[in-house]
C-alpha cells in the first residue's frame, strides 16, 4: 500500500499485511457510523436554518413559546427555559449521581462478598437495561407523590435560599425529575467506575496495607488511580440525564419558566420536543424551533464529551502516560 495512504488511514504503525488486512476490513463499518452521524448533524442544521434565519440568536435566549395557527408572522419560539431545564436538571442528576456511583462502584468490588458480587453487579446492570417508560411511571406514580411532602417541608423551612423559594403545588418539579435522572444515570456511570476499578492490580492493594494505610486510606489511593474513569462515568451520565425524554416529561411539571428554585416545574428541551412535536405540522416555525432544541442537545453533549477526553489527556500527562 502506497505510504501516503497509510498515513492518512492511520496504517504506519501496523507490522504485517494481515493487520492492514483487518483494518481495511473494518474501517467501511466505522466510516459508515461516521457518516451516518453527520448526515444527523446536516439534517439537524437543515431544519434548523428556517428559525435561524428569523430570530437569529433570540431563538436561544428568548423565553416565549407563542404559537399561533395561519399566522406565521406572529409566531415566535425561544428555547432560553427548556435549554435552562435540561442543563439544570442534568447538573442536579450528576451532583447526585457522582457519590451514589462511586459509593456503588467501592462497595461491590470492596465490601461485598464474592458470592453475592456477580449477583448485584447483574442487578445494577439490568437498572441500566430497564426501559425508561418503566422509570418514568415509576416517578409519576411514586416518586413525584412522595417527594412533594418533602419539598413542601423545604419550602417552608428554607424558603429564604433561591433554591427553594417556591413553593411546590405538586410533585412534578424540577427537583423530583433531577433525583429520577440520577437514579436512572447512576448504574451507567458505576459500571464505568466499577470496571475500572477492578483492573486495578491486587499487588497495589497490598502496597498500600503494607505502608500501614488503612481500609479508607487504600480505598481513597485506589479511586486516585480510576479519576478518568469516574469523570467519564460521570460525562456518560450526563449525556443519559440531558437526553432524557419520557421520563423526565412525565415529572418534571412542564413549566415554561426559568427559575432557580427546584421545587417549581419545569421544562426541558426533550420534554418539549416530546410535547409539540405533534403538532409542530400546525405552525410555520414550531419545527424548525424544535429542531434548533435537538441541534442545542447535540452540541451540549459533545462539549461535554470533549472536555471528559481533555481532562484525561491531561490526567495521562501528569502522569506521565504515552499514549499510542
Amino acid at each position: 500500500m502506497d505510504r501516503r495512504l497509510q498515513r492518512i488511514l492511520g496504517l504506519g504503525g501496523l507490522r504485517s499485511k494481515d493487520d492492514e488486512r483487518f483494518v481495511l476490513l473494518h474501517l467501511p463499518a466505522s466510516l459508515l457510523l461516521l457518516l451516518v452521524i453527520l448526515s444527523m448533524l446536516a439534517v439537524f442544521t437543515a431544519y434548523s436554518i428556517p428559525i435561524l434565519r428569523r430570530e437569529g440568536l433570540h431563538v436561544f435566549t428568548d423565553s416565549a413559546w407563542q404559537a399561533v395557527e395561519g399566522a406565521p408572522s406572529r409566531e415566535w419560539y425561544g428555547l432560553a427555559p427548556a435549554i435552562f431545564g435540561s442543563l439544570y436538571t442534568s447538573v442536579i442528576a450528576v451532583l447526585l449521581a457522582a457519590p451514589l456511583a462511586v459509593s456503588l462502584a467501592v462497595v461491590l468490588e470492596e465490601l461485598t462478598p464474592p458470592r453475592l458480587r456477580g449477583a448485584l453487579a447483574m442487578l445494577t446492570d439490568l437498572m441500566a437495561a430497564t426501559p425508561t417508560i418503566i422509570y418514568g411511571l415509576w416517578g409519576l406514580a411514586y416518586l413525584a407523590p412522595h417527594m412533594y411532602p418533602v419539598l413542601a417541608w423545604l419550602s417552608r423551612h428554607l424558603s429564604w435560599l433561591p433554591f427553594f423559594s417556591k413553593h411546590p403545588v405538586s410533585g412534578y418539579t424540577i427537583a423530583t425529575a433531577g433525583v429520577l435522572l440520577a437514579v436512572m444515570s447512576t448504574p451507567y456511570a458505576a459500571a464505568v467506575i466499577r470496571e475500572s476499578y477492578s483492573m486495578i492490580p491486587y499487588s497495589i492493594r497490598e502496597a498500600a496495607y503494607a505502608i500501614g494505610a488503612t481500609r479508607f486510606e487504600a480505598i481513597r489511593i485506589l479511586l486516585g488511580m480510576v479519576k478518568p474513569s469516574i469523570v467519564a462515568g460521570l460525562a456518560l451520565a450526563f449525556a443519559r440525564a440531558i437526553g432524557e425524554t419520557v421520563a423526565v416529561s412525565l415529572v418534571v411539571g412542564n413549566g415554561y419558566t426559568i427559575t432557580p428554585s427546584v421545587t417549581d416545574s419545569g421544562v426541558t428541551v426533550s420534554s418539549l420536543i416530546a410535547s409539540q412535536f405533534g403538532n409542530a405540522g400546525f405552525y410555520h416555525y414550531m419545527t424548525s424551533a424544535l429542531f434548533v432544541g435537538g441541534l442545542v442537545i447535540f452540541a451540549i453533549g459533545l462539549a461535554v464529551n470533549l472536555a471528559a477526553v481533555w481532562y484525561m489527556r491531561k490526567w495521562e500527562e501528569g502522569m506521565g502516560i504515552a499514549r499510542a
